[in-house]
């Protein structure tokens, strides 16, 4: 009920109403504050080099890597990226001022990078019996 007669203030123009919904929105975004200088890129073009994501943001301070993840394949980008600065002000300059911007022609987000999850080893290949048929534990015998 609060909501709906906050959300009515702000539709009708009184300052006080927009004055409370902006310090909410600004308590919220400050507790949204980098632990790390890396930042997560996603939504880049296929076209976006590593030259081109340095240039975007090389103005919000100084620049350690700007790396567009590629295929090992086709060598074409992922799609995303990383960029790290020298400082988390820096970061945080630079993710308030690019998320939601167009690079490339494209919508980027600019989000906090967080660690890469460990890996399964891989499974050893099942060795096939003396009669031929290998155990695959999902169905059972198969040859």
């Amino acid at each position: 009920m609060a909501f709906a007669s906050t959300f009515r203030r702000v539709l009708s123009g009184s300052s006080t109403a927009s004055s409370i919904l902006q310090s909410q929105l600004g308590s919220i975004r400050l507790s949204s504050t980098l632990t790390s200088p890396k930042l997560f890129i996603c939504g880049l073009s296929r076209l976006t080099t590593d030259e081109k994501l340095t240039e975007a943001f090389s103005p919000f301070g100084q620049l350690i890597e700007a790396k567009v993840i590629k295929d090992r394949d086709s060598g074409r980008s992922k799609g995303f990226g990383f960029v790290t600065y020298a400082t988390i002000k820096e970061a945080e300059e630079a993710r308030e001022k690019m998320n939601a911007k167009f690079l490339d022609g494209w919508v980027i987000f600019v989000d906090p990078a967080t660690p890469r999850e460990p890996r399964r080893p891989p499974q050893p290949e099942p060795q096939p019996s003396e009669t031929g048929f290998r155990t695959n534990k999902t169905i059972g015998w198969c040859g």
